[in-house]
C-alpha cells in the first residue's frame, strides 16, 4: 500500500476550501485515510476518482453517533472520522444527484455555522477579549515592554481577522438563506 502524508492547515472557516483540496487530492489519485495530529493528512494511493468530500461540525449528533452516521450512511455518503469537532464524510461524484451536499440548505448551512460559532469562536473572542488585550496594555503602558506589546498585538490582529471572516461568512449564509 503506497501512502503519504501532508501537512496542511485549514481555520475553522475554511472548511469549504478543506473539502475542495479532499476532494482534488483523490482526483489526483490520493484518498484520505485520516487527519490527525496538528493538521497531518494521510493519503493512500488509489485510482484517481471524482469523489466529493463534505464536512460537518455537530456535537450534538457525536452524542449520538451511530444514529448521527447511520442518518449520513442513508444517503450514501461514507463516514471517515471526526477531527477538532468536524465529522468527515465522502460520497463518489457519480452517486450524486446534481449538486448534492450534506446540507440541504443554506438554512441548514447557516446552523453548523451556528453551532461552530458557539463551540469555537465565541470562546476565542473571549479569550482574545479577556487575555489578550489586557496583556496588550499592559506591556505597552504599564510595563514599557515594547516587544512584548507588539507580540500581543499580532495576537490581536490575527484573531480579529479571524473573527472579521467568520462574521462575514456567517453574514453571506445569512443573506443567501433569506435570513
Amino acid at each position: 500500500m503506497k501512502t503519504k502524508r501532508e501537512f496542511r492547515f485549514f481555520s475553522i472557516l475554511e472548511y469549504e476550501e478543506e473539502q475542495a483540496y479532499l476532494r482534488a487530492m483523490h482526483q489526483s489519485g490520493w484518498k484520505l485515510l485520516r487527519v490527525s495530529g496538528l493538521c497531518l493528512y494521510s493519503f493512500e494511493a488509489c485510482e484517481p476518482e471524482d469523489v466529493v468530500y463534505q464536512l460537518d461540525y455537530n456535537k450534538d449528533g457525536l452524542a449520538h453517533k451511530a444514529e448521527y452516521v447511520q442518518m449520513f450512511a442513508d444517503c450514501g455518503w461514507e463516514y471517515l472520522q471526526d477531527y477538532v469537532g468536524y465529522s468527515y464524510f465522502r460520497k463518489p461524484a457519480r452517486d450524486m444527484h446534481g449538486e448534492e451536499e450534506i446540507f440541504c440548505d443554506d438554512a441548514s448551512r447557516l446552523e453548523m455555522m451556528k453551532r461552530v460559532f458557539t463551540a469555537r469562536v465565541l470562546p476565542l473572542v473571549v479569550l482574545c477579549s479577556f487575555l489578550f488585550v489586557p496583556q496588550f496594555f499592559l506591556c505597552l503602558f504599564t510595563f514599557h515592554d515594547y516587544a512584548a506589546a507588539v507580540l500581543w498585538g499580532v495576537l490581536i490582529a490575527l484573531y480579529s481577522s479571524l473573527f472579521i471572516r467568520f462574521f462575514l461568512q456567517y453574514r453571506r449564509y445569512l443573506r443567501r438563506s433569506g435570513g
